[in-house]
């Protein structure tokens, strides 16, 4: 049940970037969790933009956009090489979006936030890394 949030200064996306970024943040993440390419993981992985009102973002050194991606994963769903992989690709992906070379990489940050397991609910219901894991398999074989 991965959750991507990107924050970003309003007019820092390509109208093309704009209207992709958030299903494509959502891919990266569920290709870097090793989740199914199925209906119901896609589903589960929400994305959020969040655009910030002009002025409302700078640093000490000039007003060039910067972009945060924050990610929420439950704990032990990505190894140390995943997280490398999805940090690179988010940044990728999110430089595209800006129509910006890679040589702009430092003006994306990826927070990782690894949710203890037994502190994720949905439904009503406390959900397990394992049962996602489990779910997973099922979907997995389905195909």
């Amino acid at each position: 049940m991965p959750m991507i949030r990107l924050t970003a200064p309003a007019g820092a996306l390509t109208d093309q970037g704009r209207a992709s970024i958030q299903r494509d943040l959502a891919a990266v993440l569920l290709r870097w969790e090793g989740a199914p390419d199925t209906a119901f993981f896609r589903a589960q992985a929400w994305s959020y933009l969040v655009e910030l009102p002009e002025g409302a973002q700078t640093t000490a050194e000039d007003d060039a956009p910067r972009f945060l991606s924050e990610v929420t994963v439950p704990q032990g769903a990505l190894s140390e090489r995943r997280k490398a992989g999805l940090v690179e690709d988010t940044t990728a992906t999110v430089l595209a979006a800006a129509g910006l070379p890679s040589t702009e990489a430092l003006r994306v940050w990826v927070l990782v936030h690894e949710q203890p397991d037994g502190t994720w609910g949905a439904g009503g219901s406390v959900i397990r890394y394992a049962d996602l894991v489990a779910a997973a398999k099922g979907q997995q074989a389905d195909a």
